[in-house]
């Protein structure tokens, strides 16, 4: 049988991580730059029922890279399970800092959790608490916007219609600025708009966007790549014109980009990664510049598509062209900066 066929990527989970190591196992390249330094700005740590993923699995992932720090992303896990509803989210930022003990310090350098902007002004304790329990490393919140009419979704769930221009939700969100937390915004290119919208309306917080603005290829949006592209751009380049936007170039090998590595028999090399990312690739970098552009892993959710490796030896790829300035903060500055890791970055 095919490796992944029934896995219908609109409305299925993952496959399960052992069924993946199989899979992975079946492509493997050299590491391209192995010197090139990395910092990985969006990775989770989880326990799943389909297989755990922690930081003894990432460092395997990573092994021969030059990664030198990265940046956990909420992932809803390891909540509490008693106690205010509210306050729960604050389970997370313990076990990320609980779980990279003893691990390279580099390692989840900078956190960012999860808080209900949609509490408004009372969100603030919230906030205030997952920043103690960051003990230091604490950058930021993302509060998911991703929505779409028909309900397509790794695990069929949705957040709310409109979250961006909810006026709770901006309420809380005006909390984030005060005490030097930036946002990342993971949503949909249909929301973009909703995201430019609230980029205006809080010029002073940074937002990060996740996955490339979140272009869709699948449900509705499947088979209508060239018109799709054709939009995501226009609203890629809308959003460009706000100074504190910064973009994460990465997340297309999760199942909603349509592209279908996933159904191979075995996964993609960076070859292939790189002429089937390319347009997006090339778009961020056109629009919003290496200095506010980063690459991305968002391992282990890509994890599905591709291997680490590949990955990045595809950004590499990519970029080959680039001056060496551009290069660095594409794959280290940007990131260092934004998500305040210099110790991280290279002298």
């Amino acid at each position: 049988m095919t490796v992944g066929l029934r896995h219908d990527p609109a409305t299925s989970d993952f496959r399960a991580m052992a069924e993946l190591d199989t899979w992975l196992a079946r492509q493997s390249e050299p590491v391209l730059e192995p010197e090139l330094p990395i910092i990985d700005p969006h990775q989770h740590f989880w326990r799943r029922a389909l297989g755990d993923y922690l930081p003894d699995a990432l460092l395997a992932d990573a092994a021969g890279q030059r990664v030198i720090g990265t940046v956990f992303i909420e992932c809803r896990t390891a909540h509490r399970q008693t106690g205010p509803d509210a306050m729960r989210p604050v389970g997370e930022t313990d076990f990320v800092v609980e779980t990279t003990a003893g691990a390279p310090p580099w390692l989840a350098a900078g956190v960012v959790g999860f808080a209900d902007l949609t509490l408004g002004p009372r969100v603030r304790p919230v906030l205030e608490a997952q920043i103690a329990a960051g003990r230091g490393r604490f950058r930021g919140i993302r509060h998911p916007l991703r929505w779409e009419a028909t309900g397509i979704g790794m695990y069929g769930r949705q957040h709310p219609a409109g979250l961006a221009l909810d006026l709770d939700f901006r309420r809380g969100f005006a909390e984030l600025a005060p005490l030097g937390l930036s946002f990342d915004a993971w949503l949909f290119h249909t929301q973009l708009g909703e995201l430019l919208d609230l980029a205006r309306a809080f010029p002073e917080t940074t937002i990060i966007v996740n996955h490339g603005g979140g272009p869709l290829g699948v449900g509705r949006h499947a088979g209508r790549r060239q018109e799709i592209f054709g939009l995501w751009r226009e609203r890629i380049a809308a959003l460009a014109a706000c100074p504190n936007l910064v973009m994460k170039v990465g997340g297309f090998g999760m199942l909603y980009a349509g592209f279908d590595f996933h159904a191979a028999t075995a996964p993609p090399d960076s070859a292939a990664l790189a002429v089937a990312w390319r347009p997006y690739v090339e778009t961020c970098l056109e629009h919003f510049g290496p200095g506010r552009c980063m690459f991305e892993s968002n391992f282990p959710v890509d994890r599905q598509s591709c291997n680490y490796r590949a990955l990045w030896n595809a950004f590499k790829r990519l970029t080959a062209g680039l001056p060496a300035e551009e290069r660095a903060a594409l794959f280290h500055g940007t990131a260092a900066r934004v998500y305040r890791l210099e110790e991280a970055a290279p002298g």
